[in-house]
Parts: C-alpha cells; sequence; structure tokens
C-alpha cells in the first residue's frame, strides 16, 4: 500500500514530523540500547538530515510528545518488554553472535503526541502541508502519512583531502519520499467503512490503547484485526462480550479492555492540542462530555503547558501533578538488582515528593490537596501513596531569598579567579562564589513588597535557579553559606575541567557517594560484562553493622570495577559515528543507576527554575525558553561507553604477567584502541584518570572521619594500585 514520488514534490511544503518517530529512524544507532545515553551521531545526523531537507525546500515542524494523562492500560509493558530484548541481545553477544546482537539491541531501542499533528493539518489555515510519522496517525482522521524519507548520497573521494577522505553528497535527484493513503487502506482492506479501518487500528495495539486482549503474543495482521471484529457484526461491544474465554484471559479482563476502549475513543474524538493562538483546549469542545478528564487526563494552568511547549520543562513531573500517577519504568539493562529497586523505592522518592510539593505549591489549590500514587515496574502488586497536602509548606518560601541581580553577579565573577571559563549560570560560578562569605551574605536577597525587581537575563536566572536546587539538595544552607557537602562540591569543580560535561560528571559523582552507590561491591551480580582477570584477595568491614565480614574477593577485579564505574561519570572521546566496541551489561546497569539520580536531580532543577517564574520573581515576556533549559545543568545524558573502554584496558592489562611495565601498558593502550574502533582512547583515557583523580579527592574529603577510615583507605589502595597502570 506504500507509495512513492520524488522528494522534489514536497517543495516549498511545511512538514509536520513526529519527532518520536523520526528519531527512531536516521538518528537511530543500534547500539544506544547497549550503552544508555543519547547516540554519539545524534545531532549530526539530524542536522545533515534537515539541511538536505531544506535544500529541496522543506520546512520541517518537530512536534514532540507532551503529558501523559496516565490512563494507559499497560504503562510498564513496553519498557518491560524493551528489557527483556535488551537482555536476550546480550545473552546473544556473549555467545558470541554479534550481528544477531545488534539487531536484538537495535529493535529494543525502537520500544519507546500525534495529536497535535493531525489538528495543525486540518486546521482551516494550513499550517502544515503533510505530515511524517506513523500509520497510527490514521486514528485522527489524517488522510495521508509520509512514512519514509528515502535520501541518497553518493560517495566520492576529495582530492585536497586525500584519498583517506570520503566526501558523502546528497542526491536530491535520486530520492524519493514513501507514503501511505488512508483512502487505500479501505480498499485493500475490501472497501471497508472508515469506522471499522479505526476500531481496527486501535484493538491492533497503539500508544493510545494496548492490542485486544486475545492477540497477546500472537502474530497478526490488520487485515486479521478487521476479519475477526466484522465476525462479531463490526462491534467492539459484541467482540468483548462474546469473545470466547479462557484461563488466561478471563472475561473480566474484556470487559475491562472494553471500558479502556471507550476512553481511548473517546479521548481521540477530544483530543487536546495547543491551538495555533497558543490556547490549551479539547478539539470539538463544545460537544466533549463532561466527565472527558477521564479520557484525556487533567488540565494544568495554560502558563505551565507553555513552559512545556517552549522546552523550559520536560513533562515528567507535571505528568505525575495532572495524572496522580507516578511510572517507575524499567529501565533498559532490566532493573533486576535489589541495589537499583531499593534505589527506586525509597532513596529517591524524597526527590521525587520535593519537586512534586514545589510545583503544586505554586499552581491551584486543588492540586496542593491531590493523591499521588506510585507503581513499579518490579512489583505490580504494590502501590504506595501520598497526598501533596502532608508535604506542604514546601521549601518556596526559604528559597525566595534568592533574587540576586546580574549586576552584582558580574562583580562578583570579575573577582574571581578563572572568571573566564566559568560563566554566571554555570553550576561552578553558583558553588565557587558562596565561598566568599561576605558575597554569601549579600546574596540573601528577599523579594521587597515595595519594590518588585524581577530577574531578566538569562545569567542571573540560571544561577538563582541553580542557588535554589543546591539548597534544596542540602549544598548551602538557609543563610547561603556552603554545607560540608557544598565544599566537597566545591573542591571536587576545581579539581575537574571546566565546562558543563565536567560539572555533571562532579555533582553525579557526589551525589552517588551520598548514596552510597560509588563503590565496588557486587551490586549486579547476574549481568555479564564484569572484570575477570587478576588476583589477590581483600578484606572489607560491614559499614553499617561494624562486624569484619572477610570477603575473599579479587583485587584487581574489585579496582578495575570502581575506577570503571567512575569513568562511567564521563564522555567517551568519539566522533559522531556509531559506537563499535565492546559491551557490558554491568556497567549498562550502573549507567541506568548513574542515569536514574540524574532524572530526579534534574527535576529538581526544572522545579526550581519553573518556580521562579510561577511567582514571579523573573521575566516572563523573553524567547530563551530553551536556551534556559540548556543552560542548566544535568540536562545532557552520557553513556556508559567510557567505563566500558576503561574497563576494556585495566582487566585486559589484568591478564597480563607485567602489567605495569611502560611496554605492556603501550601494547594494551594499541589493542584497546583497535577494539573501541573510531574514538580516542589516548585522550578518552586522559579524562577518565582526571574524573578519577577529582572522584577520589572528593570521596576521601568526605570520608575523613575515624568511621570510614577503612572506606578510604580502599580508595587509597585504588588510587595506587590505578597510578601504576595508566
Amino acid at each position: 500500500m506504500d507509495k512513492s514520488m520524488p522528494i522534489s514534490t514536497l517543495s516549498d511544503c511545511v512538514i509536520g514530523v513526529d519527532a518520536a518517530y523520526y528519531l527512531e529512524g536516521p538518528a537511530k544507532e543500534p547500539l544506544v540500547a547497549a550503552l544508555g545515553g543519547f547516540p554519539l551521531a545524534l545531532e549530526t545526523s539530524i542536522v545533515r538530515e534537515i539541511k538536505d531537507w531544506e535544500a529541496v525546500g522543506i520546512r520541517p515542524h518537530f512536534v514532540f510528545d507532551g503529558l501523559d494523562d496516565g490512563i494507559n492500560d499497560n504503562p510498564f509493558g513496553p519498557s518491560v518488554v524493551s528489557a527483556r530484548l535488551n537482555a536476550t541481545a546480550f545473552e546473544t553477544y556473549q555467545i558470541p553472535e554479534p550481528e544477531q546482537a545488534i539487531e536484538l539491541f537495535r529493535t529494543s531501542g525502537q520500544l519507546i503526541k500525534r495529536l497535535c499533528l493531525a489538528y495543525f493539518e486540518k486546521h482551516p489555515s494550513q499550517f502544515i502541508d503533510a505530515i511524517y510519522g506513523p500509520s497510527e496517525l490514521f486514528l485522527y482522521g489524517v488522510d495521508k502519512v509520509i512514512t519514509r524519507f528515502k535520501l541518497s548520497y553518493q560517495s566520492f573521494v576529495d582530492p585536497k583531502l586525500g584519498n583517506a577522505k570520503q566526501i558523502s553528497q546528497f542526491m536530491p535527484e535520486q530520492s524519493e519520499v514513501q507514503w501511505i493513503e488512508q483512502r487505500a487502506c479501505l480498499e485493500e482492506l475490501g472497501r471497508i467503512p472508515l469506522s471499522l479501518f479505526t476500531d481496527a487500528l486501535l484493538l491492533a495495539g497503539s500508544k493510545a490503547l494496548g492490542q485486544f486482549p486475545a492477540f497477546k503474543e500472537k502474530s497478526y495482521t490488520i487485515r486479521d484485526v478487521v476479519n475477526l471484529l466484522s465476525s462479531y457484526g463490526r462491534s467492539v461491544v459484541n467482540l468483548c462480550n462474546q469473545y470466547p474465554e479462557d484461563k488466561e484471559v478471563p472475561r473480566a479482563a474484556y470487559l475491562e479492555y472494553l471500558d479502556q476502549f471507550k476512553r481511548a475513543l473517546t479521548g481521540i474524538r477530544h483530543h487536546v492540542v495547543i491551538t495555533v493562538e497558543g490556547g490549551i483546549e479539547a478539539l470539538d469542545k463544545e460537544i466533549a462530555p463532561a466527565d472527558l478528564h477521564y479520557c484525556v487526563g487533567q488540565r494544568l494552568p495554560e502558563e505551565l503547558n507553555m513552559y512545556l511547549s517552549r522546552g523550559l520543562v520536560q513533562p515528567r513531573v507535571l505528568s505525575w501533578l495532572a495524572s496522580g500517577t507516578i511510572l517507575m519504568l524499567a529501565p533498559c539493562e532490566g532493573g533486576d538488582s535489589q541495589v537499583f529497586q531499593n534505589l527506586i523505592r525509597v532513596q529517591l522518592e524524597p526527590m521525587r515528593k520535593q519537586a512534586l510539593s514545589l510545583l503544586a505549591d505554586s499552581v491551584h489549590r486543588y492540586y496542593q490537596r491531590k493523591e499521588i500514587t506510585t507503581k513499579y515496574w518490579f512489583d505490580l502488586s504494590h502501590e504506595t501513596k501520598f497526598n501533596i497536602k502532608d508535604l506542604l509548606p514546601s521549601p518556596k518560601n526559604s528559597l525566595s531569598t534568592w533574587n540576586v541581580q546580574e549586576d552584582v553577579l558580574l562583580d562578583r565573577l570579575h573577582a574571581m579567579d578563572g572568571s573566564s571559563d566559568m560563566p554566571i549560570g554555570s553550576l561552578s560560578f553558583a558553588v565557587r562564589s558562596l565561598k566568599d562569605v561576605k558575597f554569601a551574605r549579600a546574596s540573601i536577597t528577599p523579594r521587597s513588597k515595595d519594590r518588585v525587581q524581577m530577574l531578566k537575563s538569562r545569567g542571573e536566572i540560571c544561577a538563582n535557579a541553580i542557588w535554589r536546587f543546591l539548597q534544596l539538595r542540602g549544598y548551602v544552607d538557609d543563610q547561603h553559606q556552603l554545607t560540608k557537602w557544598g565544599e566537597i562540591l566545591g573542591s571536587t569543580l576545581s579539581s575537574m575541567g571546566h565546562g558543563s560535561e565536567w560539572e555533571r560528571s562532579a555533582l553525579l559523582a557526589i551525589e552517588l557517594v551520598r548514596l552510597d552507590l560509588l563503590k565496588p561491591d557486587t551490586m549486579f551480580s547476574n549481568y555479564s560484562g564484569a572484570p575477570f582477570r587478576g588476583s589477590g584477595w581483600y578484606s572489607h568491614s560491614h559499614l553499617k553493622t561494624g562486624k569484619g565480614l572477610k570477603i575473599r574477593a579479587d583485587i584487581d577485579r574489585r579496582n578495575c570495577m570502581l575506577v570503571s564505574r567512575v569513568a562511567c561519570l564521563g564522555r567517551l572521546v568519539h566522533p559522531p559515528r556509531g559506537y563499535s566496541g565492546p559491551l557490558s551489561r554491568h556497567l549498562l546497569a550502573y549507567h541506568a543507576t548513574k542515569a536514574t539520580v540524574q532524572a530526579a536531580l534534574r527535576d529538581l532543577v526544572e522545579m526550581s527554575v519553573v518556580t521562579m517564574f510561577l511567582e514571579g520573581y523573573a521575566e516572563r515576556d523573553r524567547d530563551d525558553w530553551m536556551a534556559i533549559a540548556l543552560t542548566l545543568p544535568l540536562f545532557d545524558e552520557d553513556s556508559c561507553a567510557l567505563g566500558v573502554a576503561t574497563l576494556t584496558y585495566l582487566d585486559e592489562l589484568s591478564g597480563r604477567p607485567d602489567p605495569t611495565s611502560k611496554a605492556t601498558r603501550e601494547e594494551t593502550r594499541e589493542r584497546t584502541q583497535g577494539w573501541v574502533k573510531h574514538c580516542n582512547f589516548q585522550l578518552s583515557q586522559q579524562h577518565a584518570y582526571q574524573l578519577w583523580d577529582a572522584v577520589c579527592g572528593a570521596v576521601k574529603q568526605a570520608k575523613a572521619d575515624g568511621e570510614k577510615a577503612e572506606e578510604v583507605q580502599m580508595w587509597d589502595d585504588v588510587d595506587q594500585w590505578l597510578s601504576q597502570r595508566r
């Protein structure tokens, strides 16, 4: 049913692009699911393709997913399936069957709102000319959908750069667009009515509704669904009431599915859109049912939706508040360990509550009395509930003393050493500026009732938002003085390089230390990819009970594990192309631990800045919303690739009879460079060791008291061991 046409046909057209669907295409790297983080070639791939579109006159308009309505009948399904596929891929990788494993990783990574696209396409002003997305868009009344851009390229050698450098040139005359038409689908399926086609699409499974219970674990086509529905009088009600039940799917499951079907269909007919005028409303709201919120979720203030649409905040915390449900989805490595599940259920819960209380305390009172339910993929029978009113008052009032104006910030910046590499909107500036006790006192700037002077520049907004975040996390006290952890964070930042990448690594390292998760203990015993070479034994005391537990463990393996986990906090020096090299499910699991902590911290950062706007502390008349979001810390997410490369080198070195000799180290570096293709391994090593030095110093500073002497000694031992293998 696919049709093709030359790409030039779309010249001078505006194409609405489903961002989630697009990111599963050209920018998709098969090993992202095995490494975590952002694809290495993401930016390059997207920029190149957009430039090629623009070269033929196509103007893309990307639409990203919005709030989660919390009504999904099987919210954990896709993440659990993806985790299972990932586990199978790692098992296949260990056999080894690398090519088959890569395809499995590619599939697992693809299981990741199409509503506004349909609205824009059907709007009388013809805001967009066509839609690029999945066939699921037919549910929303779209007539034609572009499913693929087949861009053609020709490679040739640039004589100026030599034979080793090939240039890829876009060939528009050979490029095509594939698309499907709703009318052709109806014809192909036997000239069926549109209502039957829509019902069949829903029964087949989509983002709006899971598949019909009888289809689970079975292979079927859309024609099979149409035939089944036709045999029951083209009625979903008849199908759910009369389909034969069995032990696996009782009648109650079909009746529950029927209710979900009705809600999904109503939600599609009256889906919520951001209009071209900027308003938030339900489609055909004049005839929408009064209880529509049961089908599309509850409405947040339009100001919050504006911040979401401009990219200032991500939808996570906003979705929690709107839906009343926090869904803890399975990470790509599986999340089977007790350590990870305890992190999700217990250790990060205070951060989630803090983020929600900050947001709720700045919006309508209705949300301040809302009950929130937390559900976990690993324990479907257990839910935790709390009411936001029990979390109030939020820390909002104590944070209101951060209103430092730009002129004061610039004066402090110019007085600091190394200020040229430290903008006022950076984490480094926020921490190091408070080392001056006089400035810290002067930074106590509660808003005056007589004279309201709002924060205007991006730098001053970001600086005050970061200070608020640091106070929430206990790095700064109510008097704007650095706490013990603030001093440790400042020392760590000073020991690292400049830039957001190093700041992110420093902050995550300290947070993992505080959570007692930056250690060499066996957290993921069932996962492959841990160090397996070396010799020697060490003893370890149980830190909580104080009992001396003699644990026989390999010194080289322990040391390699700890250094590799620290390296997971950094970034591999790699060109913008897909990764090719060793993999480790063990380090992917540690990456998931780090990434989960990072997401919780970023929630607090975003709530710190968004409440500044909601409460009127910052100027709203602006157009740099996305720039503010990108300036604030913890936006990017690194993969575990640097950790894998570091483990590969150190573990290989441990298998050699003379691991500390210069010749052995150089030879092992060359071999590792051959295994971890495309990367600059030498520079990556330097980054990993610089990261280690700073983190090791931070840990020693944090655990300098007598009770932690044995743990400090362990870090000293690992540091000495690593110094002989650099």
